[in-house]
């Protein structure tokens, strides 16, 4: 049994990593921090753990085996290599740090204490997802050519458990990125195991259209982004995120192939259609995927544990958070240079 600590309680410890952790066989919520006391008393009412009084007395108390980083984005790295340096298992929410310098200092750390560290990035577990990746894998529909993948609901203020604008998630002091490293870390992530190759370059749009503060000021993240992605043998593609989807959320990827189309989470019939290019279809119904509304199990404590007691590389590492980190960041930067970014 691995006790786990986890650092922050706000909506994705409470209606996620929590309640994965706790059913998990392998897993006990040991103790949780929370620099809002009274987060951190639900949590421990709840699950019978008690409460640190700092993130360094939960890092360096030797009853955890894993720590969960489920903190606001400018903590990420300084708390996961902290964990590392104290001998714990991480499992960080994405995106992985602030900057690249940072999230290479933690895959170094990793390696350095022998120590797992996973990222959060779950879209990857998802049983559509791990299906589409079967598809592609197999040639069936031949080289993809193009892609169109999206992610847009009605704002990270509606998830946050401040539920208003006051929350980190609109202070780029602490959260760095708005929707690109909210929503869009997982986009990139997904469509970069999905196609199985690097991207080189971006071309990117991002901005602030909407979401203010109670001051009625814009806020200081984006809250729209709009970017064409280009891959090492030349699929080319469209990443779109938005926090204004006041319509309804969104979350599909399409790839336009040689011999038909591949759209997940696209129709309302089935998680995955194939629309072959002489005209038949074949619907797949497998699985569901997560919502702001309604949580499915995302299977990322799951994955930790397997690997830590098998022994085994983590499938979603700190390289894999990393490279989809720096597609984010490649993209923030073509959008303020107004060119096309190469890397």
């Amino acid at each position: 049994m691995f006790n786990v600590g986890i650092i922050g309680c706000g909506s994705i410890t409470v209606k996620r990593h929590a309640i994965e952790t706790n059913a998990n066989d392998d897993t006990k919520i040991f103790g949780v921090y929370d620099p809002n006391n009274k987060h951190a008393k639900a949590m421990a009412d709840k699950y019978n753990c008690k409460i640190y009084d700092s993130v360094d007395d939960l890092l360096t108390d030797d009853n955890l085996s894993i720590v969960i980083v489920a903190t606001p984005n400018i903590f990420h790295g300084e708390y996961t290599i902290k964990a590392l340096e104290n001998g714990k298992h991480v499992l960080c929410e994405k995106p992985m740090a602030a900057t690249l310098e940072l999230a290479q200092e933690m895959i170094d750390t990793a390696k350095k204490y022998n120590l797992k560290l996973m990222i959060g990035q779950n879209q990857r577990l998802v049983p559509a997802h791990i299906k589409a990746k079967e598809i592609l894998d197999s040639g069936e529909l031949g080289r993809i050519l193009t892609f169109q993948t999206v992610f847009g609901h009605r704002g990270a203020e509606k998830w946050s458990i401040a539920n208003s604008p006051s929350t980190w998630f609109f202070d780029k002091e602490q959260a760095i990125f708005g929707a690109m490293g909210d929503i869009g870390v997982h986009k990139a992530d997904l469509v970069r195991w999905l196609i199985g190759e690097e991207f080189k370059a971006v071309s990117s749009f991002v901005t602030t259209r909407h979401k203010r503060y109670d001051n009625n000021e814009l806020i200081n993240v984006d809250d729209n982004a709009v970017s064409i992605l280009q891959s090492e043998s030349g699929i080319v593609g469209t990443l779109a995120v938005s926090w204004t989807y006041y319509g309804g959320e969104s979350n599909a990827t399409i790839f336009n192939c040689e011999k038909g189309a591949l759209w997940i989470f696209r129709d309302e019939d089935a998680p995955i259609k194939i629309k072959y290019a002489n005209g038949s279809e074949t619907l797949i119904k497998i699985g569901t995927i997560s919502t702001n509304e309604k949580q499915v199990s995302s299977g990322v404590i799951d994955m930790l544990t397997d690997a830590i007691i098998n022994n085994k590389k983590v499938d979603i590492d700190g390289y894999e958070g990393y490279k989809a980190l720096e597609i984010i960041v490649n993209c923030v930067k073509s959008a303020e240079s107004g060119q096309t970014i190469h890397f």
